[in-house]
Formats: structure tokens, sequence, C-alpha cells
């Protein structure tokens, strides 16, 4: 099972959609404390977030406490920072790993990306451009994670399947 982690997200917007996208897919979902905004039932039956109970939702502390209970080894850091694409050919994400991204107005910490230099990864942007919102980032790496490990346990095909000639 893929995993994605929201450090510190800031806007419950984008963690409402990045959630989504986890229950549509069956990534499991870890939020680092402090967050921006209450996730408590009452919150969340506010929001409409009636795919809630579809999330494999897991929130944490801090940083330090996820790996010390977790341990991830197979980790990837999304950031504009990052010294290769995600499509660079060494960028192989298998079951299980850890896609990292940071809060919406600062990304993930220095000293995080310098623990991991060689798995901080980009998506293509122009320069004029200060990134993407949180919620599309995680998607394109989402389903590039999904693509990669096959698509595991997802529907692959639509019930118009077979009734359309080629």
């Amino acid at each position: 099972m893929l995993n994605i982690v929201l450090v510190e997200p800031e806007i419950p917007q984008n963690t409402g959609n990045i959630s989504r996208t986890c229950a549509a897919t069956g990534i499991r979902l870890h939020l680092v404390e402090p967050l921006g905004f209450d996730i408590s039932e009452k919150a969340v039956k506010r929001a409409g977030l009636d795919y809630w109970h579809l999330v494999d939702l897991h929130v944490w502390p801090s940083l330090d406490a996820l790996f010390a209970s977790e341990m991830p080894e197979d980790v990837w850091l999304a950031t504009t920072k990052g010294a290769k694409s995600y499509v660079d050919p060494s960028v192989r994400f298998r079951d299980g790993c850890w896609l990292f991204f940071g809060k919406e107005t600062k990304g993930l910490s220095e000293e995080f990306r310098l623990r991991f230099p060689d798995r901080c990864i980009r998506i293509p942007i122009r320069a004029e451009a200060r990134c993407l919102n949180l919620s599309n980032a995680a998607a394109i790496l989402a389903y590039e994670a999904l693509r990669q490990t096959g698509f595991p346990g997802l529907l692959e095909t639509g019930e118009m399947a077979g009734s359309v000639e080629p």
C-alpha cells in the first residue's frame, strides 16, 4: 500500500482533495501535526466529506513520531528544490513507498530535505511559477506511483469496456 504524508498541512480544502484521492485509490494518508484545521468527526460531517470513512488516516504529533513508529525506508520528498524530476528513470516507486509533501506556505524543511537529498523529486513547472497546488501535486505523484506499481486493487476498466468498437 502506498502512503501519502502531509507535513503540517494548512489548507483544509487541499487535505480534503488529497483525502478523496486516497479514499478512491486505497492510499494510506498520514497527517503530521500541527494541522491548520479541525478534523474532528463534527468538522468532517459539516464539510460534507461523505467518503471520509474510506480514508485510512493516521495522525502524527511529529515527523519523529512517524519515523519512530513506522520506520519508512522507501521515501520520496516532493519539493520544487529537487534535483530530479519524478519521471527520471532513477525514480522507481514501489508498493509501500512514502510520498512526503510539505505545508503550503513553506514546503518541506531544509533539514528534512537534507536527510534524503537523493530522494527529493520535483514536478516540472515554468520558472516563473512558484509551485503547483498541493492537492494537484499529490494527485500527480500518487497516480505515477500507482501506475508504476500496476494500479493494485483498482478498477482497470469502466462500464463501457467491450461496448466501444476499436
